[in-house]
């Protein structure tokens, strides 16, 4: 029986030993490699990207030093999600799609907190400073950055 979700391989080499996991928001999906078949919009709460030990350092190297957003190298059939059941198909009916603004602000927020106050702040890990740029970053990709989402 499945009881939810269960760990996944590093999303850039398929490692299955994995250590660092950060969240993003449904819509930055888009974002990963080989995403186009995924309807973001039937994600349910976020998404869950997982790094091997090797591979977190790069990600860290790659957000730290090169300012640049791991995402587009990150695998989304290795990420970790729910979709919606589909009732469409069940029942014949046609249901609203979920409303995921308040996930994005509420990960919006958090990442501001974390960026701000990285190496101030002893309760905020490099793990929080690096999830929360990517969130940033992405939010800024898909034109999201200044309007509410």
């Amino acid at each position: 029986m499945y009881t939810g979700q269960t760990e996944q391989p590093c999303c850039l080499c398929d490692d299955p030993e994995t250590n660092v996991r950060i969240d993003i928001f449904p819509r930055a999906v888009q974002l990963l490699k080989h995403s186009d078949p995924i309807a973001w919009r039937d994600i349910e709460g976020e998404v869950s990207l997982h790094f091997c030990a090797d591979d977190w350092d790069l990600v860290r190297e790659l957000v730290e030093e090169m300012g640049m957003s791991p995402l587009g190298r990150c695998n989304a059939a290795r990420a970790s999600m729910v979709f919606r059941e589909d009732f469409e198909a069940l029942l014949n009916d046609v249901r609203d799609e979920p409303d995921q603004t308040p996930l994005e602000r509420r990960l919006r927020e958090q990442a501001e907190t974390h960026v701000e106050s990285y190496g101030d702040d002893p309760h905020v890990s490099e793990r929080d400073y690096v999830e929360g740029w990517i969130v940033l970053d992405a939010l800024d990709e898909l034109g999201l950055a200044t309007a509410e989402p």
